[in-house]
């Protein structure tokens, strides 16, 4: 009798996937920046930007010709507007430009690759 394979998907939380990612890029030897909110003094978290900064993605990637940018997302989560915004602007302006949940591990080491 075959035994049965159950398969079931654990839910990465979108830090540990972030750190997943950054390691995978130095391991193939891309500079990578990621852009960390902090808490200012009335104890609210914010990453401070001007202009246009808001949604800007979480990494970005350079490495072996070319500049790749990341909006990373847990499973199921969906980039806001102002991410969507930026993401398109970029690729619009011929740059590779993703979104990335922990699901996509094959592509992005493919992407990367």
């Amino acid at each position: 009798m075959a035994e049965r394979v159950v398969t079931r998907r654990v839910k990465v939380p979108e830090v540990a996937f972030q750190r997943q990612v950054i390691d995978l890029c130095r391991l193939l030897g891309y500079k990578v920046a990621h852009f960390r909110p902090a808490q200012n003094a009335r104890g609210q978290w914010s990453t401070p930007v001007q202009a246009d900064g808001a949604g800007f993605p979480d990494l970005v990637i350079a490495g072996r010709g070319r500049v790749i940018y990341a909006e990373l997302k847990a499973e199921g989560e969906h980039p806001t507007a102002a991410q969507r915004e930026w993401l398109q602007a970029l690729r619009d302006a011929g740059a590779f430009a993703f979104v990335w949940r922990p699901s996509d591990l094959d592509e992005i080491q493919a992407v990367l690759s």
